[in-house]
């Protein structure tokens, strides 16, 4: 290895490192653009906002050293010239990996009252909650931009779901009843070969068929209910972007007639929505009280047909109401025929921090308490209309 690769390599622990590296001879090589990337670097994760320097320190997981002359001829980073800087640069894939930090880690009021910040950063999940957190800041024009955000990304998480989540309902929807309709299109062959293995003649070798059986058609089938509650609270921000998103496929899904409502210590309806989940998102207010008994008394009141309804309860399972009416009005449900789903959590990345013991007292009267993915929860839905 040339010398020249012996700096390019070291430059780059440098730059992992932070400035403590320097201690032990880790310096940046001089004209590579090394030192424009390290005061990105320092401006990101100096959380406290202590400047170039200070960030550096924590990177490194190294002592905080006393600030000495900077590097950025005098010119000191800003929302704004920072982003600038990371679009020149970083490709795309870091700039994502950068700016969802950004959002993270320092406070991005001057980015959702400014459209053209808001216009450059790139569409993430981080970026989206972060909207919806502070949706209040928005002006007229970065409230435009900010649907558009939205909207790109749900879009995008719903296509990579839908792959996944719509077979396995899709499927179930189709088998959890045979019809004596003789159309070959609806064939159920893996029971048709059960139900005949007696049949089999073992001189000849055959399976011999006496009776088909068929997948009925869904339009002449009762749908199924699904409801969808979803607890404002702030800690399951990550859960109820999810939830918008699968109730909007469950409500594109044949034979399926969906409900969706938000709760805190009221109730908002948002099933005439239920199929746009930007605007079921940015309907959501964060914070509040949380009374999940009273939400479970509103998911009864829509149910018409208990053994065709599925109750989907996406919360932290932290009472605010009445610990006793919540155990019976979710027994009541559940005895009465209606299958009923709770989420501690809904995500890829969601971290569960829910009342365990409440969750506990729902599991013993009949509730299935889950920590899962789509993909999960749509098995989980699959098998319970398979029966």
């Amino acid at each position: 290895m040339s010398r020249a690769d012996d700096l390019a390599v070291l430059s780059r622990w440098r730059l992992v490192l932070g400035r403590t590296a320097e201690e032990h001879g880790v310096t940046l090589a001089p004209g590579q653009g090394h030192e424009r990337i390290d005061e990105v670097c320092d401006f990101l994760f100096d959380a406290e906002g202590g400047g170039a320097g200070d960030g550096a320190a924590k990177r490194g997981g190294g002592r905080r050293r006393d600030r000495k002359g900077g590097r950025g001829g005098g010119h000191p980073l800003t929302v704004p010239t920072w982003i600038d800087a990371v679009h020149e640069l970083f490709p795309r894939v870091a700039r994502e990996v950068l700016e969802r930090e950004l959002v993270s880690r320092r406070g991005i009021e001057q980015l959702l009252e400014e459209p053209r910040l808001l216009e450059k950063v790139e569409p993430n999940l981080e970026l989206v909650k972060t909207i919806l957190t502070h949706k209040d800041l928005l002006s007229p024009k970065t409230r435009v931009l900010a649907r558009k955000i939205i909207d790109e990304v749900v879009r995008e998480l719903k296509e990579r779901i839908q792959v996944q989540v719509v077979p396995s309902i899709v499927g179930a929807i189709r088998r959890d009843r045979h019809s004596p309709r003789a159309v070959f299109r609806n064939l159920d062959l893996r029971t048709t070969l059960r139900r005949n293995l007696h049949n089999y003649d073992h001189e000849r070798e055959r399976l011999v068929v006496d009776r088909l059986y068929f997948h009925a058609a869904e339009r002449n089938r009762r749908p199924w209910h699904i409801v969808v509650a979803v607890d404002q609270s702030g800690s399951m921000l990550d859960s109820a972007v999810f939830s918008a998103i699968m109730a909007s496929i469950f409500y594109e899904l044949p034979a399926v007639r969906t409900s969706l409502f938000l709760f805190d210590t009221d109730v908002v309806d948002l099933s005439d929505q239920v199929g746009q989940p930007v605007d079921v998102l940015l309907s959501v207010q964060l914070g509040g009280g949380t009374n999940i008994a009273h939400a479970m008394r509103y998911a009864q009141q829509l149910v018409r047909e208990p053994a065709r309804t599925i109750v989907v309860l996406i919360t932290d399972f932290y009472e605010g109401g009445s610990d006793v009416e919540l155990v019976r009005v979710t027994r009541a449900m559940a005895q009465s025929g209606v299958r009923l789903i709770g989420l501690g959590a809904l995500g890829y990345d969601a971290r569960p921090e829910y009342d365990r013991s409440t969750a506990g007292r729902l599991r013993k009267v009949g509730m299935d308490v889950l920590v899962c993915t789509p993909e999960t929860l749509a098995e989980c839905m699959a098998r319970i209309i398979r029966g």
